[in-house]
């Protein structure tokens, strides 16, 4: 198994945690690298799990993902994002992903990426928490006092698979907390919040999911084609909601029959500079120091 590793993304209090528990009130990653050094292509994508906002499917929408994504060469960090049944809403739960993204910037030395190659990946509900990344970012303030936050919060990519998107469509009060205002509501429809400065999409859909109607992949695709995003839109005819990869409980080792969507998104992602590149580089081992930094946290 790929070793991995979970850090926290703040190194004391979380801004708006309740507690300093790690995983409830403290977001977390988990990294896994790929096992062969030499294929490293040196992108990352970060990974959002879904389950509504009220809980985590980090095995077949965390874990799995990551697996695959490491037999392309590309470095995979799962999020633990705060979640309303530990009370939080957004702009507790948003922050988390966005927190990430510097962060993974700010270290990308140490692990070996390059801070301009990052994306991120979430299902259902963490396709949306991804799509909020992709259009609710902020350039580099090189004035922040945390180091972490004088880099940009700009995904480079978003792969979003049967994402919950548009609050116009089904509200989310796991998310927005009881009875949402109508400017609230339109701050986390991700349709109403694409500009030309979004990063490219990759998106797939069933068509008979009853749980996210295919709708907000739809009317996320016309706002990126409105606004000349480049993105790649994949509709299914029929698959039930929560797909992931195809099987559950994927292993790298055992050939498996794997969605089309994961063939898709390959070429798409070395399309777009994610795989293929430097794929006989070595990336530079963790350091001591560093790992003294974010793996030994204590509260």
């Amino acid at each position: 198994m790929n070793p991995s590793r979970t850090i926290p993304l703040w190194s004391h209090r979380a801004p708006g945690a309740h507690g300093t528990h790690l995983g409830l009130d403290m977001p977390t990653l988990k990294a896994l690298l790929p096992q062969d050094h030499r294929s490293r292509s040196r992108a990352a994508m970060i990974i959002c799990p879904g389950g509504g906002y009220w809980e985590l499917m980090s095995d077949y929408e965390g874990l799995d993902y990551a697996l695959w994504l490491n037999q392309l060469g590309i470095a995979a960090f799962v999020l633990t994002y705060r979640l309303a049944c530990n009370g939080y809403h957004h702009p507790a739960i948003t922050s988390d992903i966005t927190r990430a993204i510097r962060f993974l910037r700010h270290h990308a030395g140490v692990w070996g990426i390059d801070p301009s190659r990052i994306g991120v990946m979430g299902s259902s509900a963490g396709g949306h928490l991804a799509s909020y990344a992709a259009t609710h970012f902020s350039a580099a303030s090189p004035q922040a006092g945390d180091p972490v936050d004088r880099h940009s919060s700009r995904p480079d990519l978003a792969v979003l698979c049967y994402p919950l998107i548009s609050l116009r469509i089904c509200s989310v009060e796991n998310l927005t907390g009881p009875a949402p205002s109508p400017e609230l509501v339109r701050e986390l429809s991700s349709e109403l919040n694409v500009t030309s400065l979004t990063p490219p999409c990759f998106l797939w859909h069933t068509q008979d999911d009853l749980i996210v109607s295919v709708d907000h992949s739809l009317v996320f695709a016309e706002a990126l084609r409105s606004n000349l995003v480049p993105f790649s839109l994949n509709i299914y005819p029929s698959g039930p909601h929560g797909l992931g990869l195809g099987v559950h409980g994927y292993d790298p080792d055992i050939p498996q029959n794997l969605h089309p969507w994961t063939g898709e998104l390959r070429a798409w992602l070395q399309h777009q500079g994610f795989i293929g590149i430097e794929a006989g580089s070595v990336s530079p081992p963790i350091t001591a120091a560093f790992a003294n930094e974010i793996f030994s946290h204590r509260e």
